[in-house]
């Protein structure tokens, strides 16, 4: 999934150009050839999808340069994740029935590639022989409110004692429940990868989300085919905009979680990429920091052009980036608030800084 505009991420992040076509930590890969890399070692190339916004079709092609134009789904519009599964589902199942379908976000970071294929080839093993929809559930090490929590209990798969039953699914926490979260022992960090066979997921989307099965199951015929891109024009503007967490993962009741430990990070905020990135000994993370002097300054998240000198005195615990005529200076304690600035600067400016 390819088709967020990652707006906590702005003025680097923008609409034309969203987060995950960006090299945050300066190493030479964007976030969705990271990702895209990832999944080389787990299938063929021509079995990795990318469903995107129509606008970023050519970007996906200029980075991923394995990918065919029968391998992007453009979506016309933003309709959240439920609708760009159920176009994917249903378009895989065309090429084959009884294909095991994993969904991924494209801008996730992933330090421990080896647990991540073997989390990701377990959960592929299990969705293969039974009816069930397996998400991979972050072990928890700190009661932290940006992520969605998933309670498991002691049932498991009759061939698989590591996935486990879904009791519940919680939003975002405030600090008091993720705290007794954490200490329960039961819950993990919902990290949005999803495993299911292409006919459970579409069983599931009958059931749970009938109207929105129905309207892509109108295109069996035409999924694969040169009319493709009409019938998902058509179809996006009669779908409701929901989440796949919301419309089904919350309601089914075959819903498995493998507790997993990957070193995994959404990359949600600034303070995300902060902590994954390489600090100085007072805490300081410059991406790049060839042209950045810092003095009596620690722990601050800069991001600045390369041609660009940058000198920063007495600054402690701030953000400070750059990018298209653009500068944000925000505390690290406040960058909740980024997202609300976007929304600030495109009512006073229009779409010309966004």
């Amino acid at each position: 999934m390819a088709g967020g505009v990652g707006s906590r991420f702005w003025p680097v992040s923008r609409t034309e150009f969203p987060k995950q076509f960006i090299d945050f930590f300066g190493i030479g890969k964007t976030l969705i050839q990271s990702t895209y890399e990832r999944f080389l070692k787990i299938c063929p190339p021509e079995n990795i999808f990318i469903v995107t916004n129509e606008i970023y079709t050519n970007l996906v092609k200029e980075q991923l340069a394995g990918i065919s134009e029968q391998q992007i789904l453009a979506e016309p519009m933003m309709r959240n994740t439920a609708p760009c599964i159920a176009y994917g589902s249903m378009k895989i199942a065309e090429i084959n029935p009884n294909a095991v379908i994993v969904v991924a976000p494209s801008d996730h970071t992933i330090a421990n590639q080896a647990a991540f294929i073997e989390a990701i080839e377990q959960s592929i093993a299990s969705a293969s022989k039974h009816n069930c929809l397996i998400t991979l559930g972050i072990k928890p090490n700190r009661p932290d409110t940006g992520y969605g929590y998933i309670q498991y209990i002691d049932e498991v798969l009759a061939d698989n004692s590591e996935v486990h039953k879904v009791k519940t699914f919680t939003e975002k926490p405030n600090l008091e429940l993720a705290r007794s979260f954490l200490q329960s022992g039961d819950f993990l960090w919902n990290a949005g990868i999803f495993i299911w066979s292409a006919k459970a997921i579409n069983r599931a989307f009958e059931k749970h989300l009938p109207d929105m099965h129905e309207l892509f199951a109108a295109g069996k015929a035409i999924y694969n085919t040169l009319n493709e891109k009409q019938f998902i024009s058509n179809t996006y503007l009669q779908c409701t905009n929901i989440s796949i967490d919301f419309g089904i993962m919350e309601k089914a009741e075959n819903v498995y979680v493998l507790p997993s430990e990957f070193g995994w990070s959404d990359l949600g905020t600034w303070a995300s990429i902060y902590e994954m990135a390489e600090k100085d000994y007072v805490g300081n993370a410059v991406i790049p920091s060839e042209q950045v002097m810092m003095y009596d300054s620690s722990n601050c998240m800069v991001n600045v052009p390369k041609e660009k000198l940058v000198i920063l005195q007495n600054l402690h615990d701030y953000i400070i980036v750059e990018s298209n005529n653009t500068l944000l200076i925000c505390p690290r304690a406040e960058e909740q608030n980024v997202k609300n600035i976007v929304a600030d600067v495109k009512a006073k400016f229009g779409g010309k800084f966004i």
